[in-house]
């Protein structure tokens, strides 16, 4: 008797516990996403080299405001020394009206082997969503901004002086879902000063393996109009990422 009352109730709590949760059921959605990656890099350019890269991006998003940080660090080494190794952040920080937003920016650079050692600007504008589809999205942004740029020393220059000028900055942001498990992304960023120009070009496929997991190809391509005597002109990294995404 006493094990077919203990039946009973147990049956009755399960079924309690099935109707305040469903099966189905999914927590909702978050403003919060982060994405968390890392993997083999290939460089040519200024330097060549194959060895870690890392990434992390936190994204905030709202009705109102989109608070955007991205995160990266490359380290590469030969048998004999340190071949590369490059941080960079960019932060972002936008207000939405109507169909477009306004918005603050900092790109901040320390790389030890490139043709600039450090490279810091910040910029401000306006941006709107030219495309913003389901599966297809394109966002357009322009405005100033003021460049600090720190050359990489040479024997006929062994302590250059810094660049600093005000620049205009373009963006096109580009994403295309191409089904539920790949989509493609492509960043064009073209910065216009008095003395110096450059054209940034940051693509990715990704494919999702298995729920927040996925694998990620990346190549981003800068090209710098002026450079230090015995430096490139135009620098790339290639990476193969293993790649999670969190909400």
């Amino acid at each position: 008797m006493l094990r077919a009352s203990f039946f009973f109730a147990s049956l009755c709590l399960s079924h309690s516990a099935w109707a305040l949760v469903p099966p189905d059921y999914q927590e909702p959605p978050s403003d919060f996403s982060a994405e968390i990656e890392a993997g083999l890099q290939i460089n040519t350019g200024n330097t060549d080299s194959s060895s870690f890269n890392g990434r992390t991006k936190l994204v905030y998003d709202t009705d109102k405001f989109r608070q955007e940080g991205v995160f990266k660090a490359y380290y590469a080494a030969d048998a004999e020394t340190t071949t590369s190794e490059k941080y960079d952040i960019q932060l972002q920080s936008s207000y939405k009206f109507y169909k477009g937003y306004v918005f603050a920016r900092g790109d901040f650079t320390d790389d030890r082997f490139g043709s600039y050692t450090r490279i810091s600007i910040v910029s401000t504008g306006y941006g709107f969503d030219a495309i913003n589809g389901s599966s297809t999205k394109l966002s357009l942004e322009v405005g100033p901004g003021y460049r600090y740029n720190l050359p990489q020393s040479s024997e006929t220059i062994p302590e250059p002086e810094a660049d600093r000028e005000i620049i205009l900055r373009t963006a096109a942001k580009f994403e295309q879902k191409i089904h539920e498990y790949t989509s493609f992304n492509a960043d064009l960023t073209a910065e216009v000063g008095e003395s110096n120009n450059t054209l940034t070009l940051d693509m990715s496929y990704k494919n999702t393996l298995f729920q927040d997991w996925a694998f990620k190809i990346g190549m981003n391509v800068k090209y710098t109009d002026v450079v230090p005597e015995g430096s490139k002109q135009t620098d790339t990294v290639t990476t193969f990422n293993l790649l999670y995404t969190f909400k």
